[in-house]
């Protein structure tokens, strides 16, 4: 919440003093409508859910083993997902171990699924990240997979694969 710089003092009486800052970047069009731009912040929706990117790059940088740190969003087949970039304080960090380190500490659904080990962060000439320049992650392998047992779960299999088109 900000100071309300647009209220009257009529609107002060009545206790409007403040607004919210939503961290959308909008302009004044002639007619006098809004037309959205798009983020001032780094707030994404993920699932249906508002996550903050700087969020997890905090979480990541406390973890020892990591001297600096980038999330941000990707998509794979139609789908988006948490990608991690960070600079190792010293060479052969265990990724597994570092998602196990934010899974204690923040919800599944904010733990990266891709932890990607660079030498530096790519900045622009302006010294700010650079996303272009981040490299495409490397697939995640989930070997975890437990084929259906019987015929109810290889049809409930069926018809997940077709809802989900994979």
């Amino acid at each position: 919440f900000v100071d309300n710089p647009f209220a009257t003092a009529d609107e002060l009486a009545k206790g409007y003093d403040r607004l919210y800052k939503t961290g959308d970047l909008v302009r004044w069009l002639e007619d006098g409508n809004l037309d959205y731009i798009g983020r001032n912040d780094f707030q994404i929706k993920l699932h249906g859910l508002r996550i903050e990117l700087k969020e997890i790059e905090s979480q990541l940088m406390e973890l020892p083993e990591v001297k600096q740190a980038v999330v941000i969003d990707r998509k794979r087949d139609e789908q988006t997902y948490l990608a991690a970039y960070f600079v190792a304080t010293n060479s052969g960090v265990d990724t597994e171990l570092m998602a196990a380190s934010l899974a204690e500490k923040l919800p599944d659904y904010m733990v990266p699924e891709s932890f990607t080990e660079l030498n530096e962060i790519p900045l622009t000439i302006n010294g700010k990240l650079d996303r272009r320049a981040l490299p495409e992650p490397a697939p995640v392998i989930n070997d975890n997979y437990e084929a259906p047992r019987n015929e109810l779960e290889a049809a409930l299999c069926k018809i997940w694969e077709q809802l989900l088109s994979v």
